[in-house]
């Protein structure tokens, strides 16, 4: 497929459209599920594969109303890509699953952010920090660049407040000093809903104690079973009594 993108320099847009995007998308219609993996940056990448906001968007139109499994492992890449892919995925009909499968951070944490249900590995990592650029020229539009990175920055963290359970300016100190969470401490924080060691658990559980239940349903059946039944008594023979009880009277 091919992508055109604003830029003047064709030498440019060729050598990009040469890089392996890294994103891979099957779709269930009998379950009504598509699962869609994510590995590499976001947005545009000279060295590494990486993911469009454009992918997500066409495989969520080839997804229909089907619920949504995402593995994500992605050190970040363009801002403005991942609130795209943040604000595609939520306006997803479907439920969206997310399993953190290695790190989620920079842009790819924004992405996390869209998740119903934000599921971390064994391992992983999620990491938030300030928004960066790279610019050339006055200080005037520098100045610019820095107003607007102040911007961007204020509207990711709009993005981390719907999930966080702490104060607004606990998150900006984080996002200043580029903070990362580890499994559990992405779920402490609100940002994840669990990890995949806690699904494990939680499972083995809920076998048992299905397991419990059966066997005693087992017991109570095999008792019913063995139950010996209560002979049943004859009716008494009404008339043959009074009979008896009217020649003995007689016989007196």
């Amino acid at each position: 497929m091919k992508r055109k993108f604003g830029f003047k320099n064709q030498k440019y847009n060729e050598q990009l459209a040469n890089i392996p995007h890294n994103f891979a998308v099957v779709h269930d219609e009998d379950n009504g599920v598509s699962e869609l993996t994510i590995y590499g940056d976001i947005g545009e990448s000279w060295w590494w594969e990486s993911t469009f906001a454009a992918d997500i968007d066409n495989a969520l139109k080839a997804a229909g109303n089907n619920d949504l499994v995402i593995h994500l492992n992605s050190p970040g890449g363009s801002a403005f890509d991942g609130i795209a892919i943040y604000n595609r995925l939520k306006s997803h009909k479907g439920k969206v699953k997310i399993h953190v499968d290695g790190c989620a951070c920079s842009a790819a944490s924004v992405i996390a952010m869209a998740a119903d249900e934000l599921i971390m590995g064994a391992g992983s990592m999620l990491m938030i920090h300030e928004a960066a650029t790279v610019v050339w020229g006055s200080k005037t539009l520098m100045r610019k660049e820095a107003e607007m990175l102040e911007k961007l920055e204020d509207g990711i963290i709009d993005i981390y407040m719907t999930r966080a359970n702490i104060e607004r300016e606990e998150i900006r100190n984080m996002v200043n000093e580029e903070t990362r969470f580890s499994a559990n401490e992405a779920v402490e924080i609100g940002f994840a809903t669990t990890t995949a060691t806690t699904v494990e658990d939680n499972t083995s559980e809920e076998l048992a104690r299905l397991k419990v239940k059966m066997e005693s349903m087992q017991n109570e059946l095999n008792q019913c079973k063995n139950q010996q039944k209560e002979p049943i008594k004859e009716p008494v023979n009404t008339k043959q009594n009074l009979s008896t009880l009217f020649l003995t009277l007689g016989g007196k």
